[in-house]
C-alpha cells in the first residue's frame, strides 16, 4: 500500500476487476442460459447486443475487497470470492423479481418479465451454481484448502439465512401483527448478514486475525442501515434516480419499516385505513397517496431515517474497534458515509 486511494479510485479499480472476474466465470456457463446472466447483468440486451444499461453498485464485492486490504492483505488474490458474492447476490434477485413480480430492475425489463418465471428461475439457479464454483478458483490464487471449505461453510450458512429471510419477508405480506421487531430480524437475514459474510471473508482471507469479528459485526450493522435505507427510497426516493418504481413497495403491500411503523403508531381513521388497504389485494394507485400521508403524519420517514442513522454510527464503532491502521483515513469509513446520503 504505497499510496492512500480515495473511495472513488478503489470503487472503480475493483469493480472493473470484479466485472472481468465474473464475465470469466459467466462465459463458462450453459450457452442456452448465458445470455439471460448477461442480460441481468446489464452487460448486453435481450437479443444479445453489447449494452452499457446502468448496472448494480457492485456494493458487495467491494466492500470485501476493501475489507482485505484494511487488515493489510493483497485484494487481488481474493477476487474469485468477491465475484462469489456477487453471483449469490444476483441469483436472490433474479428469484426476488419473481417474488414480488417486479417488471423493471434498474429501468428494464426483469428477466422473467421477458423469459417467464421458469426460465428466470433455471437463470438464477445457474447463477447460484456458479457462484459455488467462482469460490474454487480461490485455489489458483494459493488459497488454502481450509481457508476455502471456510468460505464454503460461511456461504451456505448464509445462504440459509438468506433464504429464511426471503421466505419471512413474503410471509409478513400477508400478516397484519408484524412488528418492528419482527422486521428487524428478516432483514437481519434477508439483507445484513450478507454484507456481513462481505466484510467477514475479506478480512479472513486477507489474515485479519481478530480483527475479523469486529469487521464482520461492522458490516452486519452496515446492512441493517443500508436495507432501512432502501425502505425509506422505496416510498420517498425519485424514480429515476433509484430505477424502479417509487410505488412498488406500497401496491405490493410490502411491509418495509415506515409501514409497520404506521401500522403501529397511526389512530383512529388512519389506522383502519392502513390496516384496510394491507389486508386485501394490491394497492391501487389512487390509494397509494392515502398511504404516503399517513405515513408522513405518523413520523414514519422520520423514524426509519433515525434507525438508519443508528445502525450505521454502530457500524462505525465496530470499525473503530477493528483497530485498523489510521481508520480515519480508511475507505470502509467513507463507503458508511456514501451509503448514508445516497439517493439511489
Amino acid at each position: 500500500m504505497s499510496r492512500s486511494y480515495k473511495l472513488s479510485e478503489l470503487s472503480e479499480l475493483y469493480r472493473e476487476s470484479v466485472q472481468a472476474e465474473l464475465k470469466e466465470v459467466i462465459n463458462g456457463s450453459p450457452v442456452h442460459l448465458r445470455g439471460i446472466l448477461l442480460y441481468h447483468m446489464g452487460w448486453q440486451d435481450e437479443k444479445g447486443a453489447p449494452s452499457r444499461e446502468k448496472t448494480g453498485k457492485f456494493l458487495r464485492s467491494i466492500l470485501c475487497l476493501l475489507s482485505c486490504r484494511a487488515v493489510g492483505g493483497e485484494p487481488g488474490r481474493i477476487l474469485p470470492v468477491a465475484a462469489t458474492l456477487e453471483l449469490i447476490h444476483n441469483f436472490s434477485l433474479i428469484h426476488d423479481d419473481i417474488q414480488d413480480a417486479s417488471p423493471e430492475r434498474h429501468g428494464r425489463p426483469t428477466v422473467w418479465k421477458l423469459w417467464g418465471q421458469s426460465q428466470a428461475i433455471n437463470a438464477g439457479d445457474v447463477m447460484f451454481a456458479l457462484a459455488i464454483l467462482a469460490s474454487l478458483r480461490l485455489r489458483k490464487n494459493g488459497i488454502s484448502d481450509e481457508a476455502v471449505l471456510h468460505v464454503f461453510r460461511l456461504l451456505s450458512e448464509t445462504c440459509l439465512e438468506l433464504c429464511e429471510g426471503q421466505y419471512l419477508d413474503i410471509e409478513y405480506e400477508n400478516k397484519i401483527g408484524a412488528t418492528v421487531e419482527d422486521y428487524l430480524g428478516m432483514i437481519r437475514k434477508k439483507t445484513a448478514a450478507l454484507i456481513a459474510a462481505c466484510t467477514s471473508l475479506g478480512a479472513y482471507l486477507g489474515g485479519g486475525g481478530a480483527k475479523v469479528t469486529h469487521l464482520s459485526e461492522f458490516g452486519e450493522k452496515l446492512g441493517m442501515a443500508y436495507q432501512i435505507h432502501d425502505d425509506i427510497l422505496g416510498i420517498w426516493g425519485s424514480q429515476k434516480e433509484t430505477g424502479k418504481s417509487v410505488r412498488g413497495d406500497i401496491q405490493q403491500r410490502k411491509k418495509t419499516l415506515p409501514v409497520l411503523y404506521g401500522l403501529w403508531n397511526s389512530q383512529g381513521g388512519d389506522r383502519l385505513k392502513l390496516e384496510r388497504l394491507y389486508s386485501g389485494g394490491n394497492i391501487d394507485d389512487s390509494d397509494v397517496s392515502t398511504v404516503m400521508s399517513i405515513l408522513t403524519e405518523v413520523g414514519a420517514k422520520d423514524y426509519a431515517r433515525k434507525l438508519a442513522q443508528e445502525y450505521y454510527e454502530q457500524a462505525l464503532r465496530h470499525l473503530e474497534a477493528s483497530e485498523l491502521d489510521d481508520v480515519s483515513q480508511s475507505p470502509l469509513k467513507e463507503i458508511v458515509y456514501f451509503l448514508k446520503d445516497r439517493n439511489y
